[in-house]
């Protein structure tokens, strides 16, 4: 499955001029703050905005070409959309709300799949229930029962855990990773939030004043360090792809990745399991020389590519593990003291390792 789009359209203000594609299935994370034109390219692509200028072509199926007068009505995009407010309909029950996307999908899901649907989302024992009485992880989990029940060639999901507590945000993430890893759709998610795009995303379209900024791999450009003025937010730091090899007696995982090992406490996980990684930019600390006597179980060689002084205090540092980057954020006066620029050898000393076991 394959998404190409480009769009433009002058707001007051304001200009939207992007084009950007998604080439394969998975997350793709527009990533950015808020009022750079995320989600109006979201409904661009349904159908419920239409640019002055732009095409966008699903799956092979031309929806909008401006330049031919072609637009396809909302209704037969074959696009499934998750707000962030869920709007499932108050009136019906969980099964009709479901069953409202699926009688709207031009090829119907059968039976099995809709268990499977089901019991992906975990939502069986809600069949009956009304949204009144669902919590906010639960509307979360039945609206994107509703979107897939539409048989959609893209799921998009506008900051769909925006309005939940910390709590029902933990419990919606799984289902979002089960969703990306079983489903093989592509998927167009708007945020702003770096922590749920470093654990979903593959790729990041970086969207900043209505033109794409930065695009490419999770892995890449999460690490760049021009992403805080871009988007908004420091850097998260690194997210890696990882495997186990090892469960050690003394009661930690060893996780192998390109550049190196670290190690974590023992994980529920099979040896040769793919994990995925996040390492914050707060949980490294640098050392000129390799320290001895520490605590930590994670002290890797490093090689600094870049510093960038941020603000007043702080400065990020681009480090290269092998193939691998890793971004620290130290004080400016530890960069100064240290002496840190381009080519200068470290040790990345890792305090804290968080592992996703959905894998990649």
């Amino acid at each position: 499955m394959s998404v190409e789009v480009a769009l433009r359209h002058a707001f007051p203000g304001f200009k939207l001029d992007v084009a950007f594609a998604l080439s394969k299935p998975g997350v793709t994370a527009l990533f950015g703050v808020s009022g750079g034109g995320k989600t109006t390219i979201a409904n661009a692509i349904a159908g419920t905005f239409q640019p002055e200028q732009g095409r966008i072509v699903l799956n092979g199926r031309v929806v909008l070409d401006t330049a031919n007068g072609v637009f396809v009505p909302a209704s037969s995009r074959r696009t499934g959309y998750v707000f962030q407010d869920a709007r499932l309909f108050p009136h019906m029950s969980v099964r009709d709300n479901l069953l409202f996307g699926w009688r709207r999908a031009a090829t119907k899901a059968g039976e099995a799949d809709i268990v499977h649907v089901i019991d992906m989302l975990g939502i069986g024992h809600l069949l009956d229930r009304k949204p009144r009485a669902l919590s906010g992880g639960e509307k979360s989990r039945v609206a994107l029962g509703r979107a897939l029940l539409s048989s959609p060639d893209i799921l998009l999901l506008d900051e769909p855990l925006a309005s939940l507590d910390a709590q029902r945000r933990a419990e919606v993430l799984p289902y979002l990773e089960r969703l990306r890893d079983e489903t093989k759709l592509p998927m167009l998610y708007v945020s702003h939030a770096v922590d749920e795009v470093a654990r979903l995303a593959d790729d990041i379209v970086v969207v900043n004043q209505g033109k794409i900024a930065v695009n490419g791999s999770v892995f890449d450009v999460l690490t760049r360090l021009e992403l805080s003025a871009l988007a908004g937010a420091p850097p998260v730091g690194a997210v890696i792809a990882a495997t186990v090899s090892s469960h050690r007696e003394d009661g930690l995982t060893a996780l192998a990745f390109d550049g190196g090992t670290l190690f974590v406490s023992r994980l529920a996980a099979a040896i040769g399991a793919r994990v995925r990684i996040r390492v914050r930019a707060e949980e490294i600390m640098l050392a000129l020389e390799e320290p001895r006597s520490i605590s930590a179980n994670n002290i890797l060689p490093a090689l600094v590519l870049a510093v960038a002084e941020m603000g007043t205090a702080h400065a990020d540092v681009q480090l290269a593990c092998g193939p691998t980057r890793l971004v620290a954020r130290i004080t400016r006066a530890s960069s100064a003291r240290l002496g840190l620029s381009a080519g200068k050898p470290v040790f990345a000393i890792v305090k804290s390792v968080t592992v996703d076991l959905a894998g990649l």
